[in-house]
């Protein structure tokens, strides 16, 4: 296992749309999850879609276990949102490709999903509460879609500069 490098706004390999894992779960594509999970763990977040280490796989990594529970990660391959329910909540997003930037995104309060797990076999089941806030921010990744693109154009803007000041800053620590 090895922790990778997460991409951050603006590069552009987040704006990818995934593509498919042909031919099921193979040790290359659990491999690719293991090192998913270290370096999500490593960053610290609770999900990661594999477009945020520049593979642009269809492959998403998750532990919504809280710091004082036993970790309980989740492996998706080839996810899908089958159903949504029409209620929505607002819930106070983040995410490892912008760091820092937290704001309120509005989503479905449930929705049913449909992916393949670790072991390959087909998973169906209904995703709720926070689970079903990650599943849905991670889904988005794997169409290019940023958190912060559910926010004003304004609000997006200011999150994209501030993580492009902070990187800038932290280039100019480490080279003195």
């Amino acid at each position: 296992m090895a922790i990778r490098e997460i991409l951050t706004v603006p590069d552009p390999r987040l704006k990818e749309v995934s593509k498919p894992v042909e031919g099921g779960v193979t040790d290359e594509i659990r491999a690719l999850m293991d090192d998913m999970l270290e370096t999500m763990y490593d960053a610290p977040g609770i999900g990661l879609a594999a477009i945020q280490i520049g593979v642009p796989l269809r492959v998403i990594v998750m532990d919504l276990a809280k710091e004082d529970e036993e970790p309980a990660p989740r492996y998706f391959v080839n996810p899908e949102i089958v159903e949504t329910v029409e209620e929505t909540t607002p819930y106070e997003e983040g995410c490892l490709s912008v760091p820092d930037i937290f704001d309120e995104v509005e989503r479905p309060v449930k929705c049913l999903i449909r992916y393949l797990d670790y072991d390959g076999f087909k998973v169906e089941e209904w995703a709720e509460d926070l689970y079903a806030v990650c599943i849905q921010h991670e889904m988005d990744h794997l169409e290019g879609t940023l958190f912060i693109d559910h926010l004003s154009r304004l609000k997006r803007q200011r999150a994209v500069d501030k993580v492009k000041k902070a990187k800038l800053r932290a280039m100019r620590e480490s080279a003195a």
